[in-house]
């Protein structure tokens, strides 16, 4: 590998992803000369353009799409042998970055956390948190080793196993009518006032909302949308508005004058996955992975998972 090609990478990467020279130049922390002269360098060596530019705007051909591909996977495993590095000198011999939804059910993260593998005993784990549909992406560009997501995008890059299946719970004033019922179906939430997440949380589960009520001929007289579920609570204070939320923010939000039911559809269980990259080749990583569903398996036959809430 020539002394500069990692340098290169980066500004081709960094390109690819803004299309936009300043930003590009921006985004690495180096001048827009520099970056253009990188950029240069690079496609005199390849012996052919990657990028297509004219006074107004850059293009990323299909040979741009296959370069940063792999010059992605080369920076990650610069940076993991630095990572490396610095963990051998920190006493520890394995790191392993893991990323979550900020929903995921505390009880998946608290068995995670108490694993124990004998055979990595300086194991660490970096927990970060991300919504689902970013997860996947952290994990397509190397970023993370593993990730806890709820209805993760379908890719032939990843591999996933399947550790937690609940219901949607719909959050309410205690004095709403659908808070007599001990559990509700959609066509109980027609001509009622939604609250829903925002799409680009998750546009293909946003979706399949939607496209269940148009099915069953529900429509509700609004939508209105957040991005954390605490910012429903006036909505449903007051008695105006019903809100769609996974279980442990519904658990945050059964409080004061709000209560929640499940939302029995099958169509709607939402399903969470531990995922990987199919690449992945980490030891360590497949050990935990097979410890964590071991150790659920066997909680949950001592006290399996209820798909009610009392509040």
């Amino acid at each position: 590998m020539a002394r500069n090609d990692l340098r290169y990478m980066e500004s081709a990467v960094a390109l690819a992803e803004t299309l936009n020279f300043k930003l590009a130049a921006q985004t690495i922390h180096i001048s827009q000369p520099t970056l253009s002269r990188d950029i240069a360098h690079l496609e005199r060596r390849l012996g052919f353009q990657i990028f297509e530019r004219d006074h107004k705007d850059v293009r990323a051909n299909e040979a741009c799409h296959s370069y940063v591909k792999e010059a992605r996977l080369a920076l990650l495993h610069s940076e993991r042998a630095i990572q490396a590095a610095k963990a051998t000198m920190q006493h520890a011999d394995l790191v392993l970055n893991i990323g979550r939804s900020p929903y995921t059910d505390p009880f998946l993260t608290t068995v995670l956390l108490s694993l124990e593998l004998p055979m990595f005993p300086q194991l660490r784990i970096d927990l970060s948190s991300r919504f689902s549909y970013d997860l996947v992406q952290d994990l397509l560009a190397g970023t993370l080793d593993l990730a806890i997501a709820t209805e993760p995008l379908q890719s032939p890059l990843l591999t996933s196993i399947r550790i937690d299946e609940s219901p949607f719970y719909i959050a309410m004033s205690k004095e709403h009518e659908l808070a007599k019922r001990a559990y509700l179906d959609i066509n109980s939430l027609a001509d009622k006032s939604w609250i829903l997440f925002e799409r680009g949380l998750h546009p293909p589960l946003y979706d399949t909302i939607l496209s269940l009520a148009e099915m069953r001929g529900v429509t509700p007289t609004r939508i209105g949308h957040v991005v954390m579920p605490e910012e429903s609570f006036p909505f449903l204070s007051d008695g105006s508005s019903v809100a769609f939320l996974v279980k442990s923010g519904s658990l945050r939000m059964a409080r004061n004058g709000i209560t929640v039911r499940p939302l029995i559809e099958e169509s709607l269980l939402l399903k969470t996955y531990l995922v990987s990259r199919s690449d992945n080749k980490s030891k360590a990583a497949s050990e935990l992975v097979r410890r964590f569903v071991r150790k659920l398996s066997a909680l949950r036959e001592v006290q399996p998972l209820s798909l009610s809430l009392s509040a």
